[in-house]
């Protein structure tokens, strides 16, 4: 079945808003965070692990796959889900991002779609909207994303009014190719910083009537946070109430609460576990480097109240010393707690939407997340 979204209560001070995402793999409740398994598996956890920790909806990476295991094994071992052992619902991106990384030259962005070479052996390829939605038809996520351009933030106002045209039209190709009745499919507002690209791309991108929307271009490097607030605001007021809302690519903790009180359902990043990997930590009073020599007689959790498998059995001496001398099972448990952090923050939003508080759980977030913050290295 297509995905459903239920809108249940409206914080009335803000615009954030608690709901139901229904999907072939049950129902969950919004605000969410969803973790990035770009090739088939969040890195380092198991599924179990990810069910754990409270995870819903995670996220593939089209690109990746297209090129390694390949579209057609997947669909022949059942899909994604039975191929990685997920049942839960998985969202797969277009490959627009990586592909753009790749482009070395804008001529190769052409109406068509997107030249570039092959970051595994160097080969040449090509991918256009309709050879996007295709894979992701036989990958058979649960929600599919249409192909589109996210121009860098230091593009031209004329570039990003161009791109975001041809995005448009990008969109209507993918979404007449799309032919999994099982498979949602989400459009995605670009437009920058500028209010009146924005309203242009959410109104023409709502009249082609996808199942969800997405708010991309928002997590470019060079964007400030106030520019990522500005898209947001000026894309939220076009998306239909009853339609699910997603803002691509936004993990930080900040951010996750900005998202929220201006009406976003739906977040994701590899934020988490990549910052494990480079021994970082998520606290109540901001990010932890665990490799600092502080740490190396601490005996308690990373966080004291925190539910999640790794605070519950291991100290940040023993987790640091793991970091230290490089072993996987030291980022599995920073990967853990840094998800299960973001995960948690949501749960407690949508309690605060319940309760009409979000505004003061923001001020006591940020009254904490503030106070104490390491540096990342």
């Amino acid at each position: 079945m297509k995905i459903k979204y239920e809108l249940l209560k409206e914080d009335k001070n803000t615009k954030a808003r608690y709901g139901l995402l229904h999907t072939n793999y049950g129902t969950y409740e919004t605000p969410m965070f969803m973790p990035v398994g770009t090739q088939a598996t969040v890195k380092t956890l198991s599924p179990e692990e990810l069910k754990e920790i409270g995870s819903a909806v995670i996220l593939s990476n089209t690109y990746h796959l297209w090129l390694r295991p390949g579209e057609d094994i997947v669909n022949q071992a059942g899909g994604l889900h039975k191929f990685m052992n997920y049942d839960g619902p998985i969202l797969t991106d277009s490959g627009g991002y990586q592909v753009f990384s790749l482009v070395k030259n804008k001529k190769d962005i052409t109406e068509e779609g997107v030249k570039f070479k092959s970051h595994l052996d160097g080969s040449n390829l090509l991918l256009t909207p309709e050879l996007s939605i295709q894979i992701q038809n036989k990958l058979d996520s649960d929600i599919a994303m249409s192909f589109d351009e996210c121009p860098p933030a230091s593009a031209s106002y004329e570039y990003i009014e161009n791109s975001l045209k041809r995005t448009l039209r990008w969109a209507k190709r993918g979404k007449d190719v799309h032919n999994n009745k099982n498979q949602s499919l989400f459009g995605i507002i670009q437009g920058g910083p500028h209010e009146e690209l924005r309203k242009y791309s959410a109104i023409e991108t709502v009249k082609l009537d996808f199942d969800g929307y997405s708010i991309g271009g928002v997590a470019n490097d060079g964007e400030s946070k106030e520019d990522m607030y500005k898209a947001i605001d000026y894309s939220i007021p076009y998306i239909p109430l009853d339609k699910p809302r997603y803002l691509m690519g936004v993990g930080e903790p900040i951010d996750i609460i900005e998202g929220v009180i201006r009406g976003v359902d739906m977040f994701d990043c590899v934020l988490p576990t990549r910052i494990a990997r480079h021994g970082n930590a998520f606290t109540r009073y901001g990010k932890i480097n665990i490799k600092n020599s502080k740490f190396s007689r601490d005996f308690s959790p990373i966080e004291e109240d925190c539910d999640c498998y790794a605070c519950k059995n291991y100290t940040k001496a023993y987790i640091r010393h793991l970091i230290v001398a490089n072993e996987t099972f030291g980022q599995r448990l920073l990967s853990i707690h840094n998800i299960r952090f973001l995960v948690r923050l949501t749960e407690e939003l949508r309690m605060a939407i319940k309760e009409d508080k979000v505004l003061d759980y923001k001020e006591e977030f940020l009254s904490k997340y503030r106070g104490k913050n390491d540096s990342l290295k």
